[in-house]
């Protein structure tokens, strides 16, 4: 515990009442050039709350919230929801995995390694199968194709005997109909390395949102159509190709974009699948995102799994990209080491006797703990963390655009009457799960809520004497149609229809500080450029403590320190 005590901030002893800190998840600050930019639905919402918070708040920021500074490769990898709670709750910046993937490939490490040995040892003394699992996508988010082909292209060099990718639509992190070029960029590649004797094949696939890439064990029947799909092979029908399944399932399913695209299976010219996954097989799911990774890793490697029936469970090697969950040790054979996320905020403050609350509704419920815990599941102490998880509904997110944000605002709404927690931590995942759906009616409908819901906590926040923070992880909603980057433009298809956007943006987000004695605090001018990895120093001072030395400094300092 010696480790975690922290010192007393100098003359200042703390906010006097709760801390709390509001996440909007997915609500960045886009500053369109293109005139009269339409498709803001922050901007278009109607926002009361939100305005006067930063209109009238005694600090108001704008945070970096992508690239270096949460540790993505380049400035130009936008930001997402899994770096923005690990630099929130780090309080420093990670090198994350895209980064550390690029890294392991790049010196050859991960080629290197005893699992990469041991996975085509065995396929090519058995003369059996090698199987990827993936999102076909360049989005950076959970994956990159770039990586995928640095596998395969190891793969035919190591003369592996046989290859098939089984690939999910993205849709999401990247253009919402595109998964037809990201086939067609792999098949050259998978066509190169056949005429070397290789049997590599696309094997099956569909749409993120439909198959195989669950989270928080949200909906097990997305796992169980993956298992079915990649696995199995079962399917009422097959297709010649990829490309061919891509083809007719937008024909047949119009206006369904890729991330919900109906699962596909290929099959050869005599009607079998080409790429069951069979005993002496070795796996590779080749995401290194651990949120929608850990329940598909489960399926293949637990003996009892109870979650859906399995069938059949192949005697296979199985590895993943990363590590996807450290307590959990899940998937325990991965590729690469993940990023090492020592001393959250949330472990100071347990060690400090602070009590803490996190919440949010399902979608986003891992974000609040697992992800802002430095990718830990666990609490680091029952006796000072509380989790609530707000069950999220089963239905497309455009059709009910409020989620479960009443009810989520409901558990914080609660705690600050009671005075229960020290400091509570809530996200409200509307801005970044409605944003995903392109559609910028749902998205407008959801800020709008949001704004509701924060409204409701100003009012409580008040009430009780508390002390509130409000900003956002990531980009989403903020941009809902597709600009060009050198015009400033926004794109248009052929029909001259704006083309959607439902990945994230790379836009700031915004930071404002509110409630009793916000006014004490102005903003630190010692931060040129401020990002989300400043926010765990800046709670810890409004709670008191002087921040641990290799933090990343507070956005804030008292503007006198004097002793109460």
């Amino acid at each position: 515990m010696s480790d975690f005590k922290l010192e007393p901030y100098p003359g200042f002893p703390g906010i006097p009442g709760q801390l709390l800190l509001v996440i909007l998840d997915g609500v960045g600050l886009y500053r369109g050039r293109a005139e009269g930019y339409e498709a803001n639905a922050f901007d278009r919402a109607a926002t009361p709350h939100l305005d006067e918070l930063f209109r009238e708040a005694p600090v108001s920021l704008e945070l970096k919230a992508h690239g270096t500074a949460v540790g993505l490769p380049s400035d130009s990898d936008m930001g997402n929801s899994e770096v923005g709670h690990n630099a929130m709750g780090g309080g420093r910046v990670f090198e994350q995995g895209a980064k550390l993937v690029n890294q392991a490939i790049a010196s050859g490490e991960l080629f290197e390694g005893s699992v990469w040995r041991q996975l085509v040892d065995r396929v090519r003394d058995r003369r059996s199968t090698f199987h990827l699992i993936g999102l076909l996508s360049d989005g950076n988010v959970h994956s990159h194709i770039e990586q995928l082909e640095a596998l395969i292209q190891r793969l035919a060099d190591e003369k592996v005997p046989r290859i098939r990718l089984h690939a999910l639509a993205d849709g999401r992190d990247v253009g919402p109909v595109t998964f037809h070029l990201y086939l067609d960029r792999i098949q050259r590649l998978l066509d190169e390395i056949s005429e070397q004797g290789v049997d590599a094949l696309v094997a099956s696939g569909g749409g993120r949102m439909r198959l195989t890439m669950d989270r928080y064990n949200a909906n097990w029947e997305m796992v169980r159509r993956g298992w079915e799909t990649h696995v199995l092979g079962e399917r009422e029908r097959f297709f010649r190709s990829a490309g061919e399944a891509v083809e007719v399932l937008r024909r047949e399913n119009p206006g369904v974009i890729d991330q919900d695209m109906p699962e596909f299976v290929v099959a050869d010219a005599e009607g079998r699948p080409v790429g069951p996954i069979e005993d002496g097989d070795s796996v590779v799911f080749f995401n290194f995102r651990g949120d929608r990774a850990i329940e598909i890793s489960r399926a293949f490697t637990e003996a009892n799994l109870t979650e859906f029936d399995r069938k059949r469970v192949p005697d296979v090697l199985y590895a993943g990209m990363m590590e996807y969950d450290g307590d959990l040790k899940i998937p325990p054979l991965y590729l690469v080491n993940p990023p090492a996320i020592s001393r959250t905020v949330s472990e100071y403050l347990v060690h400090n006797g602070v009590s803490q609350l996190a919440t949010a509704e399902t979608q986003k419920f891992g974000h609040v703990t697992y992800f802002w815990n430095g990718n830990n599941s666990e609490k680091f102490d029952a006796e000072f963390e509380s989790w609530v998880e707000v069950p999220s509904d089963d239905v497309p997110f455009d059709r009910e655009p409020q989620m479960k944000a009443r009810e989520v605002c409901a558990v914080v709404a609660d705690d600050l009457r009671t005075r229960g927690h020290r400091f509570i931590r809530v996200n409200f995942a509307n801005g970044d799960m409605v944003g995903h759906t392109g559609s910028l009616s749902a998205a407008i409908r959801a800020m709008e809520v949001v704004d509701e819901c924060v409204g409701r906590l100003v009012d409580e926040v008040r009430r009780s004497g508390a002390t509130m923070v409000v900003t956002a992880d990531h980009g989403n909603l903020d941009m809902m149609w597709e600009v060009d980057g050198k015009t400033g433009e926004v794109k248009r298809d052929a029909a001259g229809e704006p083309v959607l956007k439902t990945s994230h943006t790379l836009s700031p987000v915004p930071w404002c500080l509110v409630g009793a004695e916000a006014e004490r605090f102005q903003a630190n001018a010692a931060v040129r450029e401020p990002s989300l990895g400043n926010i765990a120093a800046t709670l810890l001072l409004l709670l008191g403590f002087q921040p641990p030395p290799d933090y990343l400094p507070p956005l804030v300092l008292p503007r006198e320190t004097v002793s109460r």
